[in-house]
């Protein structure tokens, strides 16, 4: 636990990192570091875990790593399984991406488990393990030191009064407002929607599939509806206008024009999208994650996991530093790993989402039409090898990672498919999945241990062939903590080429 510096009541509180922001992506961030045995902090200004629900969607990758954490059954327990995107209210065409999934992750479709909910499991967790969020502890400033290895000391507003802490890093988790990147003075480039996004949780709607999101198209509008619950428990995200609506006008204009029927409001919420990334993740031993380092639309059920991911990635490689295992300079790879995920999120998704959920008859015309026909085409085209490969997209485990920096040569260990992916599950590999170390890992293959590996990394593990063939049979794996492939070497009379295990280890900053 942190620790106040010995002499003075005045002197700061020490801690190894310092989590500012108790939302979905610190709440992963502070348990991964607890749970690594990193001395670390979890602090927010709000009393407790947010209320409303907000973001909504768990994805696949998002329930892998749940179950690295032992909370998969939780969030089983309290989400509504989504298995389906379907196009119009009732017996409408639609695409059953969960099965697509299957065989890919052991997690396939969506849960509708609300961000309130989210931070409730996480908070309560990080509390019964010793390591309780401070709530009421606001972020007022932050020392950036000329020295990027030194401790950042940041200034804090507690209850009972103003309050120093000093860490070895600080992960910025708190929101797209974030004051600690205004703080590092980063830019938070990209545009802001020019029409009022529109958000309400309603209940006794009539028409709403209990497992599917449901796209519903109007004369004017676009709508999704996400299952929350029994009783017609519906949230429904929609583009009213280029003004900001009260909440019975919003209503109103949802009513008539998408037919949705409910008996009563549970909650509303109107605001402007932003589609924003900040110019960079990372100032010497200062990060951001989650809302704070990218923003954009809700609609595609993307951005909570997208914080959470952030936060276990991050975790992982600050545990890994801290225990001497890596050198600082891998701290690098955060950026270089996840700023490209939030680019490719904003370009590929929000942009599509943003148009077709623009306001105005001749979208609306435009969308109706466009329904017919994507509700003939795109089972269709999903029955082929391309229905996978989306499938992992929406569930986000098939985001990859370079090895290398763009642009440099691909070296033998990194030219396998499988390496910068997450590991493929198996029907034996799960268990070891959930160990949070780095392991090695044949499937078919008998490889004997590289001398040049590091004592730390745990292996090699047999399992049998993947019979999917996603991994090959003659190949050694290198599988990092967060359960991505870091390298692929080549076997051969049970073993691997040293200069390649080398080059490998190096380029990931390990320390032997």
């Amino acid at each position: 636990m942190p620790t106040t510096s010995p002499g003075t009541t005045a002197g700061p509180l020490e801690t190894e990192v310092l989590v500012v922001g108790a939302g979905p992506t610190g709440l992963m961030a502070g348990l991964v570091l607890h749970r690594r045995g990193v001395d670390s902090l979890v602090i927010d200004g709000k009393s407790g875990p947010t209320r409303e629900s907000r973001a909504l969607v768990v994805q696949a990758r998002s329930m892998e790593i749940y179950d690295q954490l032992g909370l998969a059954q939780q969030v089983l327990a309290g989400a509504n399984p989504a298995q389906r995107i379907q196009l119009g209210p009732d017996a409408a065409p639609g695409v059953d991406f969960g099965p697509l999934q299957e065989g890919w992750t052991r997690f396939p479709g969506a849960q509708v488990f609300e961000q309130s909910l989210n931070e409730e499991l996480l908070s309560r967790t990080l509390a019964e393990e010793g390591a309780p969020v401070r709530w009421g502890h606001r972020f007022t400033a932050l020392e950036t030191p000329a020295d990027v290895a030194g401790p950042v000391e940041v200034q804090v507003e507690g209850p009972d009064g103003p309050l120093r802490i000093r860490a070895r890093w600080v992960i910025g988790a708190d929101g797209a407002g974030s004051p600690v990147r205004h703080a590092l003075g980063l830019p938070f480039e990209g545009v802001t929607d020019e029409a009022t996004f529109c958000v309400a949780d309603l209940r006794g709607v009539t028409g709403s599939p209990a497992n599917s999101l449901t796209a519903r198209f109007g004369q004017r509008r676009f709508a999704i509806t996400f299952p929350m619950g029994p009783d017609g428990h519906v949230r429904v995200v929609w583009l009213h206008g280029e003004r900001e609506p009260a909440q019975e006008e919003a209503l109103a204009g949802m009513r008539e024009d998408l037919a949705i029927a409910y008996d009563r409001v549970d909650w509303f919420s109107a605001y402007r999208v932003h589609h924003r990334v900040a110019s960079h993740f990372r100032r010497g031993p200062t990060l951001l994650a989650g809302d704070a380092a990218h923003v954009h639309s809700p609609v595609g059920g993307q951005g909570m996991n997208t914080g959470l991911q952030d936060g276990h990635h991050l975790a992982h490689l600050l545990a890994d530093i801290s225990a001497g295992r890596l050198a600082d300079s891998a701290l690098d790879r955060f950026e270089r790993e996840r700023r490209p995920v939030a680019l490719t999120l904003i370009s590929a998704t929000d942009r599509a989402f943003g148009l077709i959920a623009r306001p105005g008859r001749g979208t609306g015309l435009l969308r109706r039409r466009a329904r017919d026909v994507l509700g003939a085409l795109v089972p269709r085209l999903l029955a082929t090898e391309l229905g996978p490969h989306v499938a992992g997209l929406l569930g986000q485990y098939r985001i990859r990672y370079h090895a290398v920096p763009k642009g440099e040569p691909l070296p033998r260990w990194a030219r396998e498919r499988a390496v910068g992916l997450r590991l493929p599950p198996t029907d034996e590999n799960a268990e070891m999945l959930r160990e949070m170390s780095w392991q090695l890992h044949t499937y078919g293959a008998d490889a004997v241990r590289p001398a040049a590996v590091a004592d730390w990394i745990d292996g090699p593990f047999a399992f049998s062939p993947d019979p999917r063939r996603r991994l090959r049979t003659d190949r050694l794996y290198l599988v990092r903590p967060d359960g991505y492939v870091a390298a692929s070497w080549p076997v051969h009379a049970g073993a691997v080429a040293t200069a390649d295990v080398r080059e490998a280890l190096a380029a990931y900053a390990v320390r032997g």
